[in-house]
């Protein structure tokens, strides 16, 4: 549980960080500041989640988004608590910090500070910032984690479609023998 706590830690510290050090920037410069061709820094404010769904809850949207936020985070600590796997105590760790970053910037400003800003051809993808992409960077983690190499899922794969674990094992063992 260590190293998902301290990854937790470092997303969280990393994301405010980042939205301290952007926002003054962009309030005593400027609101859009171009970096790349296709990258931007830009001041904007998202009262919802992720590309600001939900945003039109009002001013009971921030204690309904954090604490429904705070439950998926008590969930991935509970899941955390009992995971071996230090890549998925890593990936729990960048969502529940992440999250945690999302929370605080919703209770301290009424809104997330999302900063960066990608570009091309006249459109943009929605503005998005550390935290989201840690929790993005977890998710995808976790899911390819599960879908490319869970062991019990294979083995129970194997099992829905009539072969036992045993009868796997007699069948490689005489692929082998084979071969």
């Amino acid at each position: 549980m260590f190293i998902g706590l301290m990854t937790a830690l470092v997303a969280f510290v990393l994301d405010q960080a980042s939205k301290m050090l952007v926002f003054s920037f962009l309030a005593n410069s400027r609101p859009v500041f171009e970096l790349m061709p296709f990258f931007n820094l830009v001041m904007a404010w998202n009262t919802g989640v992720s590309f600001s769904m939900f945003d039109n809850l009002g001013g009971a949207g921030v204690y309904v988004l954090s604490a429904f936020s705070l439950i998926v985070v008590g969930f991935l600590l509970y899941w955390l608590r009992d995971e071996k796997s230090v890549l998925i105590q890593m990936a729990l760790g960048m969502i529940i910090g992440g999250a945690i970053g999302n929370v605080a910037d919703r209770v301290r400003m009424g809104a997330v500070f999302d900063f960066l800003d990608i570009h091309a051809f006249g459109y943009h993808w929605p503005a998005f910032n550390l935290a989201d992409s840690f929790i993005c960077i977890g998710a995808a983690l976790v899911i390819g984690n599960g879908l490319f190499f869970n062991k019990e899922w294979d083995e129970t794969d194997t099992i829905a479609n009539g072969q036992t674990s045993d009868a796997k094992v007699k069948t490689q063992q005489s692929d082998e023998a084979e071969k």
